[in-house]
């Protein structure tokens, strides 16, 4: 289905007006290339689409800006931290609409020479960088043909981050992060979890949903998962299927495969009813002080 006929569609099935205490929030799919400029249109029509849809909150997926036809090419586009066409965009695109965009990685300079860090940036409605998010777990998979090693060309992040928002409290995470639960917990209690992905159609098809659902359920927390998909020039398939689900497991929206956007409605009053009913995160005792 095209991106345009799936916004049609989302707005005639019409999720319900946010009601009291929620507000709608988004993810971006694409299938971005090796071309800066054109995966910066492609971004800035999706977000666009959201926007016209109530969305508040916006998240774009990994390497939203550049997949390369080799992974040295994200190197060769990195950018100083606060600076760069990538960085301009997301500031410009977040002020020209009045929401808050997350630009879900974007190849920021590293310490080390020759690779870059992979970073989330967090913008306000007003366009300010007000969070940024090192990607801490790096992908390594070999299985047949395939093989990845990110390791190769970025540097670990160090920081667990959370961002207060108008929305609530988001918790940063980069795709791989997304197999280390620990991470969740030690972001403290979040209304809202974020994880832009390029999860590989192999990984992806056996543990994508399962794992966005672990995560959401885990955490009384809605999982907002923007993520790549479809096929990329460099001979990479990414699985797609960005979803939003909310604090019990239930997906409110998903987009399969191509371009597009999901939308949906986040309740931080849900979210506390639910904390209410099952007092799950306050009955920790491993890793907790009692």
């Amino acid at each position: 289905m095209s991106t345009r006929l799936r916004s049609t569609r989302a707005q005639r099935k019409g999720q319900p007006a946010a009601e009291a205490g929620a507000v709608r929030i988004a993810g971006v799919q694409m299938a971005s290339g090796p071309r800066v400029e054109s995966n910066l249109r492609e971004a800035a029509w999706l977000i666009e689409m959201a926007a016209e849809q109530g969305a508040r909150l916006v998240a774009l997926p990994e390497y939203f800006g550049i997949m390369g036809l080799k992974d040295t090419d994200k190197v060769a586009v990195r950018e100083d931290y606060g600076d760069g066409p990538i960085q301009a965009f997301l500031s410009a695109t977040a002020r020209k609409f009045g929401l808050w965009l997350i630009g879900g990685s974007v190849p920021l300079v590293a310490s080390i020479k020759d690779k870059v860090l992979n970073t989330s940036l967090v913008y306000d409605d007003k366009g300010k960088c007000v969070a940024r998010y090192d990607k801490i777990h790096l992908f390594g998979f070999e299985m047949g043909k395939e093989k990845y090693s990110e390791e190769r060309t970025i540097e670990h992040g160090k920081q667990v981050q959370t961002v207060d928002t108008p929305f609530g409290r988001i918790g940063l995470s980069i795709c791989y992060d997304l197999r280390f639960p620990e991470l969740y917990r030690a972001m403290g209690e979040v209304d809202l979890i974020v994880v832009p992905s390029a999860f590989t159609e192999t990984t992806g098809k056996a543990h994508w949903e399962t794992l966005i659902r672990a995560r959401a359920i885990e955490n009384l927390a809605y999982v907002l998962a923007p993520a790549q998909g479809g096929y990329h020039l460099n001979g990479r398939e990414t699985h797609g299927d960005s979803m939003i689900v909310d604090p019990w497991g239930v997906v409110l929206d998903r987009l399969p495969r191509g371009s597009g956007v999901v939308v949906a409605s986040m309740n931080r009053t849900h979210i506390q009813h639910l904390r209410q009913s099952l007092p799950a995160l306050s009955h920790r005792t491993i890793g907790v002080k009692i």
